[in-house]
C-alpha cells in the first residue's frame, strides 16, 4: 500500500507541475500564447517580457507554489501513513520534470527556476536564502538572469551536503541542477557569444 500511494504522489506531483501557468495566464487574461511569442518559453522571464511585469510575477510565484504544495502534500501524507520522508524529495523532482516537460503543452515547459526557488523554500530555508543571495548579487553584475540562476542552484548542490539535505536530497538536487542546466543551453551559447538579453531595471 505504501508502494501505491508513493506512486500516486510522485505521478500526481508531475501532474500538478505540468499545469503552465504562462500558457493559462497568457490565453485567459491577455488572449496571447506566450509560446509564440519572445524566447517562446512557458516561463515567468518570458511571460514578463510578453505579458507584462504584474503576468510576469504571477507566473513566478504560481510555479514557485508547484513544488511547495506537492512537498507539504507529501510531507502530510508521508506523516500519516509511514511511507519514508523522503519521498518529498521524489515529488519535488516528478514536479520539476512536469514543469520543464509538461504533458498539458507538448512537454514543452519551463527552464526549472521558479520551481527549484519554491523546493529550496520547502526542504531547506538556509538553501533558499543562500540562493536568493547568490542569485541577486549575480545578477547585479552580470545582469543575466539565466548566469544567475545556473550559479545560485549550482552553489546549493555543493552546499547540500553540508546543508542538512539527506542522500536522496543531495541526488534530487544534482538531477535538478543538472535539468536546469540543460534547459539553459542556448542561453549559455548566447551568453559565451556575448548575444544574451541582459535586464536594466538593476
Amino acid at each position: 500500500m505504501k508502494i501505491v500511494i508513493s506512486l500516486l504522489l510522485i505521478i500526481m506531483s508531475y501532474l500538478y507541475g505540468s499545469i503552465p501557468f504562462a500558457l493559462v495566464i497568457g490565453k485567459l487574461f491577455y488572449n496571447t500564447d506566450v509560446r509564440n511569442e519572445g524566447s517562446g518559453n512557458l516561463g515567468g522571464t518570458n511571460a514578463g517580457r510578453v505579458l507584462g511585469k504584474k503576468a510576469g510575477i504571477s507566473v513566478i510565484l504560481l510555479d514557485a507554489s508547484k513544488c511547495c504544495i506537492s512537498i507539504l502534500i507529501a510531507k502530510a501524507i508521508a506523516h500519516y501513513t509511514g511511507i519514508h520522508p523522503d519521498i518529498i524529495y521524489l515529488c519535488a523532482l516528478a514536479c520539476v520534470i512536469g514543469h520543464c516537460y509538461p504533458i498539458f503543452a507538448q512537454f514543452k515547459g519551463g527552464k526549472a527556476v521558479s520551481v527549484a526557488i519554491g523546493y529550496a523554500l520547502v526542504t531547506n530555508i538556509h538553501a533558499f536564502v543562500i540562493a536568493v543571495i547568490i542569485f541577486l548579487i549575480t545578477l547585479k553584475v552580470s545582469k543575466y538572469v539565466s548566469l544567475s540562476s545556473i550559479l545560485a542552484s549550482s552553489t546549493i548542490l555543493i552546499l547540500s551536503p553540508f546543508i542538512g539535505y539527506s542522500t536522496v536530497g543531495v541526488l534530487t538536487n544534482l538531477c535538478i541542477v543538472a535539468l536546469l542546466i540543460y534547459k539553459h543551453k542556448d542561453n549559455i551559447k548566447r551568453i559565451k557569444n556575448n548575444t544574451e538579453s541582459k535586464i536594466t531595471w538593476m
